[in-house]
């Protein structure tokens, strides 16, 4: 597997934020962008609480942390679990949808959460950060999504790498991925179903 040099795990997610950003032609406040980053970074070496936004059933989170009694818990639990349910949905989505979970379910989740976040900021000066990524989670779900295949695209130099990457290639189909296959010599392509090549 080919090392990246990075000076820092933020340093490494804001180059390929910025890149899947103007791939998926998202566009962002900065204060959205360097959200993203963190986000990433963060799960990069995920604590208890954004490990747990996976480990949960999300409606069940959702409905705790709208009835949570005090607002600085409510808010942080509506926060983690929006931010759960768009690393998942980008990260792991092909996995949810293998699975039978509707990610336009999950992300109508992820939009309540962050919405909800959003209006207990509400200020006179528009809309605020969390209202941000309520409104565009559906593009943001593809931008996490386009930093999962840059990521696993770095790992074509192993036999097992190349694999994942062409795995993850039949079930999304990114160009990220059939690029990252061609330059080590896989040519990608789809079998018809029940006809043998």
């Amino acid at each position: 597997m080919t090392i990246v040099a990075a000076q820092s795990v933020t340093g490494f997610f804001h180059e390929v934020v910025e890149d899947a950003m103007k791939t998926r032609r998202v566009e962002a406040t900065d204060g959205a962008t360097k959200y993203l980053v963190a986000l990433l970074a963060d799960y990069a070496h995920p604590d208890e609480p954004a490990g747990e936004a996976l480990e949960r059933p999300m409606t069940l989170l959702l409905d705790e942390a709208l009835h949570a009694p005090d607002p600085a818990e409510r808010f942080e639990r509506l926060r983690v679990l929006g931010d759960g349910v768009l690393y998942g949905c980008g990260f792991f989505g092909d996995h949810f949808e293998a699975r039978g979970i509707d990610l336009g379910y999950l992300h109508s989740l992820g939009t309540r959460a962050y919405g909800a976040a959003s209006s207990m900021l509400r200020s006179s000066d528009g809309p605020n950060l969390f209202g941000e990524l309520a409104a565009k989670f559906g593009a943001f779900v593809l931008v996490v999504g386009e930093v999962a295949d840059a990521t696993i695209a770095m790992g074509t130099e192993s036999p097992r790498g190349l694999l994942m990457v062409y795995e993850r290639w039949l079930k999304t189909g990114s160009e990220r991925l059939a690029s990252a296959l061609t330059s080590r010599g896989v040519m990608p392509t789809r079998r018809t179903r029940g006809v043998l090549q």
